[in-house]
């Protein structure tokens, strides 16, 4: 029962909460539903999960805004793709490190970073396309990508779009 009431307040949080898990002040104005759960699909393969998301309590308080993935092959020149299809909306430095930002409508906008961008903004991407090379620089630890979306400006956890970690693939051992 707790582990409902957690995800219940989790989704709500990121505005995502299902129209019957109503909280008790929450505007039913605000629940929306996520139109590409299941779409979307991960800016690195294979890749391990190295930090989760972890929403915040508040707006302005500590939390990690996205996901935070390194890739298995060849970390120090890995492609990254579109996680959907969309617009190339930003290609550039921000606060010294390289992002790339993809515009994929319905108020959903991803963040990669470290990424160098390969593409102008405004050119059009498919789900799957080379948008960037990891690069470095950025918060996360060095090697991994920070993957973030924003719905509407608020940002929610990737997974919810993703539709879940990958099936773990047991290798043998020793």
């Amino acid at each position: 029962m707790r582990v409902a009431v957690v995800v219940g307040v989790a989704l709500a949080v990121a505005g995502l909460a299902p129209a019957d898990a109503a909280l008790p002040g929450a505007d039913p104005g605000n629940v929306v539903s996520i139109p590409d759960a299941g779409r979307w699909e991960w800016p690195l393969d294979p890749f391990r999960l190295v930090h989760p998301f972890l929403a915040p309590a508040h707006e302005y308080a500590p939390g990690h805004r996205g996901l935070d993935i390194a890739p298995i092959d060849s970390p120090s020149d890995a492609q990254i793709v579109a996680p959907t299809g969309g617009v190339v909306a930003f290609r550039g430095q921000v606060a010294g490190r390289p992002v790339v930002t993809i515009d994929h409508g319905e108020g959903l906008v991803s963040t990669l970073e470290p990424a160098a961008g390969l593409l102008e903004p405004g050119t059009t991407v498919d789900r799957g396309e080379v948008v960037a090379t990891l690069s470095r620089g950025g918060h996360s630890d060095p090697g991994t990508l920070h993957f973030g979306v924003r719905r509407d400006g608020v940002y929610i956890n990737p997974m919810l779009l993703l539709g879940g970690i990958p099936r773990a693939v047991l290798l043998p051992c020793c």
